[in-house]
């Protein structure tokens, strides 16, 4: 009888990786900001970043050359945090007001969406923001208050308060 072929498992041990700094051409969210020096590995430099011009290597004129840029996008990153704080405090104590037609029940014939809060919003204040920034777990379909949550710019949220009034003559009892 022949003897069973035993399995050897051999481990290679990985070489070290090789880091090396590079100056980012673009903000890439997951490095920093353009004009930073970032280290990354070595083959993710060689092989993603300088081919597709995400990064140069961080000489003395490369360096002068995105100072601009950098400064440039610093200013642009304060302006939106500063455009989204006054945006906050201009909603804050503010309550928006919405008629629609409702059922006997105080349930609406039509919902208030996000892009009627959008709407709304534009026209009162003249702001403008996205509808992925309203977070509404459903759309409102009852009449009275209701809160809803906007993300301005990163951290930067508000607690905005929704009052559904009926359409039409109040009733009298």
């Amino acid at each position: 009888m022949r003897p069973r072929a035993t399995t050897i498992l051999l481990t290679r041990t990985r070489g070290v990786v090789n880091i090396i700094k590079v100056l980012l051409t673009t903000t890439i969210d997951s490095l920093g900001h353009v004009g930073e020096v970032v280290e990354v590995a070595d083959g993710y430099a060689r092989n993603f970043l300088i081919p597709k011009r995400y990064a140069v290597t961080p000489n003395e004129h490369n360096i002068a050359r995105f100072a601009k840029e950098r400064a440039a996008h610093i200013e642009e990153i304060e302006q939106r945090e500063e455009k989204a704080n006054r945006l906050r405090d201009a909603l804050a104590n503010r309550v928006l007001v919405f008629t629609r037609k409702a059922h006997d029940n105080e349930k609406l014939y039509g919902s208030v969406r996000a892009e009627d809060i959008i709407d709304q919003i534009e026209k009162d204040l003249g702001e403008h923001i996205e509808s992925g920034r309203v977070q509404m777990e459903e759309a409102i379909d009852t009449l009275g208050e209701h809160s809803v949550t906007i993300n301005l710019y990163k951290d930067i949220n508000v607690e905005l308060r929704i009052r559904v009034d009926e359409e039409g003559p109040a009733k009298e009892e």
